[in-house]
């Protein structure tokens, strides 16, 4: 039983190492979005600080990147950027932010 012990200790050690990684990720993906966006935006380094919060915070009001999406896109209403572009963007992100703690 002890070897079977040890593997379920390992398990939830992995599974909890990787939660904390995926949102240590989705962090980083997020300020990258918010520089992003708020460079399209023009916004001064004051701005920018809170808008990059301000994309954070979306994250937590559901689960997945719908809520971080539907904001940035209310954000760019009148900037003419497709949901593709957009998600293609956050795709890209992700994937930068997967390569800084990688």
């Amino acid at each position: 039983m002890s070897s079977f012990e040890d593997r379920k200790k390992s398990f939830e050690k992995k599974f909890a190492h990787d939660q904390e990684l995926q949102f240590k990720v989705s962090a980083r993906r997020n300020k990258y979005l918010g520089e992003w966006v708020s460079q399209i935006l023009d916004h001064n380094s004051d701005q920018e600080k809170e808008y990059i919060q301000s994309v954070i915070k979306a994250d937590f009001a559901e689960a997945g990147d719908q809520d971080v999406f539907r904001k940035i896109k209310e954000d760019l209403k009148d900037k003419n950027i497709s949901d593709e572009e957009l998600r293609k963007k956050m795709d890209e992100l992700n994937e930068k932010a997967k390569t800084d703690f990688s």
